[in-house]
Parts: C-alpha cells; sequence; structure tokens
C-alpha cells in the first residue's frame, strides 16, 4: 500500500462533465493506472460516435482509457483486478458494478454523489432538488456496496441552493466540490484518519432518472413551481411550452406578485410584454420570463424576441 508521501494507485470510473475535474485533480497528484468509461455513443444529427468528456480529457492526459461495455464479465474485472490499485474512484459512471468489483481494490469503490445522502440517492439528484425546492445540497463521498447509493459515508459538504442557480449552476459547483472532497478523503484514507459512518434510515429519497416530458410547462401550476422547473431543466432539456403551434423553450424567469385578476384570465395568458420581461399568469402567482427559444432560433432575452413577436394577450399552452 502507499505510503502518506508517495502517490496512491488509483483508478478512475466516470463519463460525463461533472466526473473531468476530479480526474484533473487526481491526475496532477496520484497515479491512476486505468480510466474507464461508457464505450462511444453515436450523437448528432449524423449519428456519428462521440467520446465521453471523462475519454477525452484522459486522452489528453495522457492516460490508459478502458470502455467495457459492462462490468459483468471476468474480463473486465480482471481488467481491474490487474492494475492493482488502492481505490477506484467512482464518478458518475453510468454502469452498475456488481459485488465482484467493489472489494477488488484495496480500499473499494469510493464515489462522488452529488446530494447530501441519503437525500436523493440515484441518477439525477441535481434537478430533484432544484425541483423539490431544497434550500441545500453537496457532496457525499462514500465507499460504495451494492444497493444504490446505500454506502457508509467517508465525508459530506453542503452548499445553499440560491433563487437564482440552475442545474448547470449547481452542476458546476458541485463538481469542483467533488473534486476537493475526494482528494481530501484519499489523503485521509491513506492516513488512516476516515471514519465511515452509515447512512440514517431516515430521509431517504430517490432522484429517478429525467424524462423529457417533465419539462412541458403547465400554466396550472404555481409560478413558483414552473420557476423551479425552468431552474432544473436548464440546459437539458429545457422547460418548454408552446405558442401559435410552435415549440417554446424558457431559459429564464423568475416568479413575481400577482395583482387581483377577473376570472376571465386564464393560466398561459400572457397579461403584459416588455423589455422587463414577459408576464405570464399561472394556477397561483405569475411568472416573468426573461429568456425563452423558439425552435430553430437562438435563445433571446424577452426584449430581444419582442422585437420580432407580438404577445399580449396571447395564451400559451401545454404542448
Amino acid at each position: 500500500m502507499s505510503t502518506a508521501a508517495s502517490p496512491l494507485k488509483l483508478g478512475f470510473a466516470g463519463t460525463p462533465d461533472f466526473a473531468v475535474p476530479a480526474l484533473d485533480l487526481l491526475a496532477s497528484k496520484h497515479r491512476i493506472y486505468a480510466v474507464f468509461t461508457q464505450p462511444d455513443r453515436p450523437a448528432g444529427r449524423g449519428q456519428l460516435l462521440h467520446m465521453s468528456p471523462v475519454k477525452r480529457r484522459a486522452l489528453d492526459l495522457g492516460l490508459t482509457v478502458h470502455q467495457p461495455a459492462t462490468f459483468k464479465s471476468p474480463e473486465a474485472v480482471e481488467m481491474l483486478r490487474a492494475a492493482g490499485v488502492d481505490a477506484l474512484v467512482v464518478v458518475a459512471y453510468g454502469l452498475i458494478l456488481p459485488v465482484a468489483v467493489l472489494s477488488v481494490p484495496t480500499w473499494g469503490c469510493i464515489n462522488i454523489h452529488a446530494s447530501l445522502l441519503p437525500r436523493w440517492r440515484g441518477a439525477a439528484p441535481i434537478q430533484r432538488a432544484l425541483l423539490a425546492g431544497d434550500a441545500m445540497t453537496g457532496v457525499t463521498i462514500m465507499r460504495m456496496e451494492a444497493g444504490l447509493d446505500t454506502g457508509p459515508m467517508l465525508t459530506s459538504r453542503s452548499t445553499d441552493i440560491g433563487p437564482t442557480d440552475t442545474a448547470k449552476t449547481l452542476h458546476d459547483r458541485l463538481a469542483n466540490m467533488g473534486a476537493e472532497l475526494i482528494d481530501e478523503s484519499l489523503h485521509a484514507l491513506n492516513s488512516g484518519l476516515v471514519r465511515e459512518v452509515a447512512q440514517p434510515a431516515e430521509g431517504v429519497t430517490y432522484a429517478a432518472k429525467i424524462d423529457k416530458s417533465e419539462a412541458l410547462i403547465h400554466w396550472q401550476q404555481s409560478a413558483e413551481h414552473i420557476h423551479r422547473q425552468i431552474r432544473a431543466f436548464n440546459p437539458w432539456p429545457v422547460a418548454q411550452t408552446q405558442l401559435n403551434g410552435q415549440q417554446l423553450r424558457v431559459w429564464d424567469a423568475e416568479a413575481i406578485a400577482a395583482p387581483s385578476l377577473g376570472r376571465e384570465s386564464k393560466p398561459g395568458t400572457v397579461l403584459s410584454a416588455t423589455h422587463e420581461g414577459i408576464d405570464v399568469l399561472c394556477g397561483r402567482g405569475i411568472l416573468r420570463i426573461l429568456r425563452l427559444q423558439l425552435a430553430g432560433r437562438k435563445p433571446l432575452a424577452a426584449g430581444q424576441f419582442l422585437q420580432g413577436q407580438r404577445l399580449d394577450g396571447m395564451r400559451f399552452a401545454a404542448i
């Protein structure tokens, strides 16, 4: 095993942008013997094969990359065993690691999870925290076991969710926080200073994978709910409504106080449209749209958008 003064021998398993800051930081301090990432996938109009962000960065760093379709094969397990690593750091890898893999590294598989466990176990913790209106989220470092994000915790760090935070801003903040925290945790493991804590049985919630249908705006909902929806689905899949039969994406908005309105006003009705924003009546409250995008066009600030559109009195509808 590595001494406290020497670099660690690590494996790294990750796929999306969220994992790249951790890969960068660990590669600068330790010896990464193998990087595991998902196979190249077809993407874009041409459906050409694209490398994952982790693969691109690993190749830039001169690291060895493996892309097994599954870790359930004996060959994949042996590949990890042959690396002889102290730990396998796992960050949003996207493939299930069988029990046989979890005990191969000396310290097991150590995961960076983007929530304060046991809240928001699962695939989409950042978006679910925003949708739920959580005031706080964070990063947890845990040792992986057979259950879904159920393993013992090494440490965690929290951050407030601000009123203008989106999935993008939280993603970037938590990715950097996770990189710092995994570096500290590995140092503590190597120094024998880690005291693992079991996750509490209370407060468990599950962050199901995001479905595109969740991005559809239903104007009967409250302005606060729709505002959370817009923030949670920025930059993907982007909250959307419909204008004159065309898809309209909403990138940025704010909930504002609602004046007393007559019964003839229906949710989705545009109450006013100025350079300050497009005010839309919701089931409760008013949503002021600040940035939006027609299908096939670029996102525009409300004032720019209105130079080519007249919206007063019009009504948005769910697609």
